[in-house]
């Protein structure tokens, strides 16, 4: 399950997207559209600018907009940036992979199986989904 911190950044993102000619975008106005918490809407974008998703300008007509082509940004790229991996257990985890300590073997583990299967199956749809694709609903 996405946490909420990841839904309303892909909703923040999708709403900076749409705006004519990417101008930067108020934390109050997309706060207010998107019914995001503006304490919690600042705390996402500034880990959002951390990792070079979005630059922010102070002043007059200052706000927060995209350091990227939103055709370049895979809704994998967001969700494992705010929420980690996007497998559901821990060993079939490509990037943050770890053994599972109640399992004797990966080879034999049925459930293991079973998980790469879902991982490989959502990576399938989350990587080639970009923030363009999702801002043009």
């Amino acid at each position: 399950m996405l946490s909420r911190k990841t839904k309303y950044g892909i909703k923040a993102l999708i709403y900076i997207a749409k705006q004519d000619n990417l101008m930067p975008v108020l934390i109050s106005e997309i706060s207010e559209r998107e019914n995001i918490s503006k304490k919690f809407l600042e705390a996402i974008l500034l880990d959002l600018k951390k990792i070079g998703l979005v630059g922010s300008k102070k002043g007059k007509g200052g706000g927060y907009y995209l350091l990227k082509n939103p055709k370049e940004i895979s809704v994998a790229t967001i969700i494992r940036f705010l929420d980690g991996p996007i497998a559901l257990l821990p060993c079939v985890s490509l990037n943050f992979y770890e053994k599972c300590v109640d399992c004797p073997s990966e080879e034999t583990c049925g459930l293991n199986k079973l998980m790469i299967q879902v991982r490989d199956n959502a990576l399938s749809v989350l990587e080639k989904k970009t923030l363009h694709d999702l801002a043009s609903f």
